[in-house]
């Protein structure tokens, strides 16, 4: 199958890219930079160059394609409108490229805010509409083309898809502690976050491209709710740094923006995803992965 990805390049990308050439598909990876473009064809990925911005691109590459895998983000915090309003504008490009085609349209997604006070489950919708909301309601929208002749599966990760190398939350979590020389951890710290290593979330990629039915809701989560102060005290381990509270009204100050989400409840289930698609995750779990020092200075340099 000729497989079009945006996000070819990136963490969970380049992971998801090895899965796809391994199971015999062709790949076109979406490119924002020469650095990326030859990674890609290192990898053996055909290069599209362009980035979110470049609707024309994105929209020739799913016309091309059998099957489309959107998992670029810009992740820009200092301004999340962007971010949001590009997530938006892709994936409303990609489904109007698709419609009529029964393609597979495979994005990008997360567990955060679905549910409050227990875990979330794919049983529960999104309740994000519209485009000022997170990832501009991508989610919703790309289920809107089901109808319209889209096969639409949306990838929901966990917040942390970790492993060595890795720059994303608890590269930044890891980051203050080393700054700040404390490993802390907010409140009480038994706010819970799901976790799954990045060969898995892999796999899973491949699995729901193979196996799910238009309309799944797959979760990209191998461990249900790691507390915050386990991970602040495996953080703290890793750096020999002491472990500490920090009071809620000192979060933001002491975090920067990571304050907020690490302060989330963020746990999640994948039993049905599991039982859907045969996932059965197999990496380490988050505190092997930094108990054996994959947040450590080398592993994030290199």
């Amino acid at each position: 199958m000729r497989v079009f990805v945006t996000g070819a390049s990136g963490w969970i990308g380049s992971a998801a890219v090895e899965e796809l050439l391994a199971a015999g598909h062709e790949v076109t990876g979406l490119a924002r930079s020469d650095a990326s473009a030859a990674a890609l064809r290192a990898q053996g990925v055909r290069v599209l160059r362009g980035d979110l911005d470049d609707l024309a691109s994105i929209r020739a590459g799913a016309q091309d394609a059998e099957a489309v895998i959107h998992l670029a983000n810009k992740h820009d915090w200092s301004n999340p409108a962007k971010s949001i309003t590009a997530e938006r504008a892709a994936v409303q490009t990609i489904g109007d490229a698709l419609v009529g085609t029964d393609r597979p349209f495979l994005l990008a997604s997360g567990v955060a805010g679905l549910t409050r006070g227990r875990p979330a489950t794919e049983d529960d919708p999104s309740p994000f509409h519209g485009p000022g909301s997170p990832r501009g309601g991508s989610e919703n929208l790309a289920f809107d083309f089901v109808e319209r002749g889209v096969h639409t599966v949306s990838l929901r990760f966990a917040p942390t898809v970790h492993g060595t190398g890795d720059h994303g939350f608890i590269g930044t979590i890891a980051a203050v502690a080393r700054d700040k020389g404390v490993s802390g951890y907010p409140g009480d710290g038994t706010n819970r976050w799901a976790a799954v290593h990045r060969s898995d979330a892999a796999r899973l990629i491949a699995l729901g491209l193979a196996k799910a039915p238009a309309g799944a809701r797959l979760h990209a989560v191998a461990e249900d709710g790691i507390p915050s102060r386990d991970i602040a005290a495996a953080i703290g381990r890793a750096f020999g740094l002491p472990v500490a509270p920090i009071a809620p009204e000192d979060v933001p100050g002491h975090f920067g923006w990571i304050g907020t989400f690490f302060s989330m409840e963020l746990a999640a289930t994948s039993t049905k995803t599991r039982e859907l698609v045969g996932w059965e995750p197999v990496g380490p779990t988050l505190i092997d992965d930094i108990d054996a020092g994959a947040y450590s200075a080398r592993a994030m340099s290199g």
